[in-house]
């Protein structure tokens, strides 16, 4: 590690030597911004940056350097600032230069003031973001990144002060542990309660030591009170029961390469000084701000310039767009670095046996559906790849009817769900839910922000929307609008927020698996109807069971897998490519009524992520027989299942 720590604990005070050492030359930013990633690229860096999502904001050192993993919620509108600002000592009229850029107030000492007069002061601009943690992220992600930085605790609290360190109390249980408290979230539930009722009040932020979303159902009524009760700060997070802090992040180089929904991991300086937190005080002096504009007591300056203690502020020096959350996996998943890397070269060489544990996994939770398993795999390596026009090549939308209606069936579902994806979301679709939820985002004029919507998901979102709940009753205007939202994103794959005197789309790629009892109200790229092999007796012991036997080393394994096959190139070769027509033209040859153009595509979808699921990257012949066997089987079973309920499918 470091000899020191000064960059970790004293960042300003690193970017005050280079300022120091070049005036001001603009070549001391460039020469910061490469001192910190060099820093970064020493061993095991990154894991020894504090972060904003598993360090409560009270235990963080003001002006340290930390890291945030969140996504873009919304972005406001740019802000000067002064980059370099210079003061005058009343006593001995020395003047002294100082750098505006990482702060929020300007640093003056005793006897000094402002002159902001000065010839040499500048004036900069920077973006400010609106930062939430990532929606619906998974307790297991919180688990691994907690338990890399608890390492580094662990190994350095000797040097590390204890008014600036945090140590959780659960670094002392192993994963294993952490899986079994998975499993039984009641015995959870009940352990922690108190803890998390403590947790809650520290500080006013709702955080807690224990992963943000060990227990992710809540009731009905619960979602409806997160999202309808307003508080005085409202930290609009798109999902209800969402906790962790949100940020004002503000960004000095390249923010246009951003938008909003994008995922991003931020290094730079915690800014949360009181003075942030005092902006409606008439007796404060408001010439310290670097930001003036910020001193309008409006809707707006109060929704943009809310109490730092609530929500901190970061100075970004470094900022990543992340492809992906997952732990297990390298943060950049590119074609090259993918083949050069050792690791993912090695898990694909191995790729077999993890595909035939996980369809053995999956078909125990589809009660001894081992079609529907095939299908569920599919549907969770799928993704939008590229965009024809309008249409979102790669959508893999399952809708898996035949679902027990009034069981537990769908919610324990949707837990192993959850312990596969990085991230995700159950979206209980009953009349009341689809009448009062907010689903789409829409712009607040008065505060000047993006008011959040459930349907504000980061790409690769796995949104399970359970139909298994509705039952008759009657959709006022804003739940028609709400399942207008959902068929959009369905079939377009995009979200139009509303702006009041327009829509404006945002692309997204969001996989929707919808659970059913017979044919989904929603459209579907993909009907597989259950047929169990076995009815337990008692839903959630069996899915417990089936959880608990499955080692944490292989439920790794099943991350890895699902997350990795989703950024592997695909190809069909020309010979590949004239068999698929010829044997196109000889299916319909025989049968014009057996195969349309549509049932084509299908069909070559479902070849495309049955190869590489296998880790095969082009098209082989064997796998496109393959696919229509599959296609074959599934057009059969709904088939027979049309004969015995008439036309319900």
């Amino acid at each position: 590690m470091p000899c020191g720590e000064d960059w970790l604990s004293h960042p300003l005070g690193i970017v005050q030597g280079f300022f120091a050492q070049n005036g001001i030359n603009p070549d001391w930013e460039k020469k910061v911004i490469e001192y910190f990633k060099e820093k970064l690229k020493e061993n095991n860096a990154p894991k020894w940056v504090p972060s904003l999502n598993e360090v409560p904001l009270h235990y963080l050192k003001p002006n340290s350097f930390v890291k945030f993993r969140c996504m873009i919620q919304d972005m406001f509108d740019p802000e000067f600032y002064m980059g370099v600002y210079e003061t005058v000592n009343q006593n001995t009229k020395a003047r002294v230069l100082h750098f505006g850029k990482y702060r929020d107030v300007a640093e003056c000492g005793p006897q000094q003031e402002l002159d902001l007069n000065s010839p040499r002061s500048t004036t900069l601009e920077r973006q400010t973001f609106y930062c939430v943690p990532v929606p619906g992220e998974s307790s297991w992600v919180v688990f691994f990144l907690n338990l890399l930085f608890n390492a580094y605790v662990n190994a350095n609290q000797a040097r590390v002060s204890p008014s600036t360190s945090y140590t959780p109390s659960r670094h002392k249980r192993s994963y294993e542990d952490d899986e079994d408290m998975d499993l039984q979230p009641n015995k959870q539930k009940d352990q922690h309660a108190g803890a998390r009722q403590s947790d809650r009040s520290v500080g006013g932020l709702q955080w807690c030591g224990e992963p943000k979303r060990l227990e992710t159902e809540a009731s009905t009524g619960q979602q409806l009170n997160s999202l309808n009760v307003s508080s005085p700060f409202d930290l609009n997070f798109p999902l209800p029961g969402e906790k962790g802090p949100a940020c004002l992040v503000k960004v000095y180089e390249d923010w246009e390469c951003f938008k909003v929904n994008d995922v991003l991991e931020l290094y730079g300086v915690l800014s949360v000084d009181p003075v942030l937190s005092t902006l409606n005080n008439d007796e404060r002096d408001s010439s310290v701000l670097l930001d003036p504009m910020e001193c309008t007591d409006t809707e707006e300056q109060r929704v943009h310039s809310p109490p730092a203690s609530l929500v901190p502020r970061i100075h970004v020096i470094l900022a990543q767009k992340l492809q992906h959350i997952n732990p297990l996996l390298p943060t950049c998943l590119n074609k090259e670095e993918s083949r050069t890397c050792k690791f993912v070269s090695s898990f694909l060489s191995e790729l077999s046996p993890v595909r035939a544990e996980l369809l053995g996994f999956l078909t125990h939770a589809l009660l001894g559906d081992s079609l529907a398993a095939e299908y569920l795999i599919l549907h969770l390596i799928s993704t939008v790849y590229t965009r024809r026009d309008v249409l979102p090549l790669g959508k893999f939308t399952v809708n898996l009817s035949g679902c027990p209606r009034n069981s537990a069936f769908t919610e324990h579902l949707y837990r192993i769900i959850q312990h596969l994806v990085p991230a995700s979301f159950r979206l209980q679709m009953t009349i009341e839910n689809m009448n009062r939820l907010k689903f789409i985002p829409h712009k607040d004029y008065t505060a000047n922000r993006l008011v959040s919507g459930l349907l504000q998901l980061p790409n690769n979102t796995s949104l399970v929307i359970d139909e298994t709940l509705l039952e008759q009753g009657q959709l006022d205007t804003p739940g028609v609008h709400n399942v207008t939202a959902l068929s959009n994103l369905i079939t377009w794959q995009k979200v139009d927020y509303d702006f009041s005197y327009h829509q404006m789309e945002f692309p997204c790629n969001i996989n929707v698996l919808i659970t059913s009892e017979g044919r989904s109200l929603l459209p579907a790229d993909c009907q597989i109807h259950l047929q169990p092999q076995l009815i337990p007796p008692n839903m959630e012991e069996y899915m417990n069971s089936l959880l608990s036997a499955v080692l944490p080393s292989v439920l790794n394994k099943f991350r890895i897998y699902l997350t990795l096959l989703r950024f592997l190139d695909y190809s069909i070769s020309d010979d590949i490519t004239k068999a698929v027509e010829d044997d196109f033209v000889e299916m319909r040859k025989n049968d014009p009524q057996s195969i349309t153009a549509d049932d084509l595509h299908q069909l070559l979808v479902v070849a495309r992520f049955l190869s590489l699921s296998a880790g095969q990257t082009t098209l082989s012949r064997e796998r496109w027989l393959r696919a229509k066997q599959l296609e074959s089987l599934r057009r059969n079973r709904l088939q027979q299942q049309k004969c015995v309920n008439g036309n319900e499918l």
